[in-house]
């Protein structure tokens, strides 16, 4: 363990006082924001997204620790785009093999399938 000085701790208080003022000010702006009438429902998602997006960056980035794990996080996020590519690689490659005997219905009368065919 590391011992930590007095004025490393005083460091990071100011740095947590900081973000928790900011999310603050980013309640009192969200809050607010709902007085804001813009001419369209995209223009009100864009505003109330971006909001919701600089304090989850704060929020995960301070008191989640996460910028200070740049190299863990992006090998996660490699490892779960490989396996998503690789699922969805799959799921196209097997798209025509559908298994003996398997029938579509196409509209409110699906097709009766004749006894002893294949």
């Amino acid at each position: 363990m590391s011992a930590h000085t007095h004025d490393d701790v005083r460091k990071h208080l100011k740095l947590y006082i900081g973000v928790f003022l900011a999310l603050l000010v980013g309640t009192a702006i969200t809050v607010y924001a709902w007085t804001w009438h813009f001419e369209s429902v995209a223009v009100t998602i864009t505003v109330a997204l971006f909001i919701a997006c600089i304090k989850a960056f704060l929020v995960a980035g301070y008191f989640m620790h996460l910028m200070s794990e740049r190299k863990t996080i992006y090998a996660i996020l490699l490892t779960t785009v490989f396996f998503f590519a690789g699922l969805m690689y799959l799921t196209v490659w097997s798209r025509d093999q559908m298994p003996r005997g398997t029938t579509y219905s196409v509209g409110p009368n699906p097709p009766v399938p004749s006894v002893g065919t294949r």
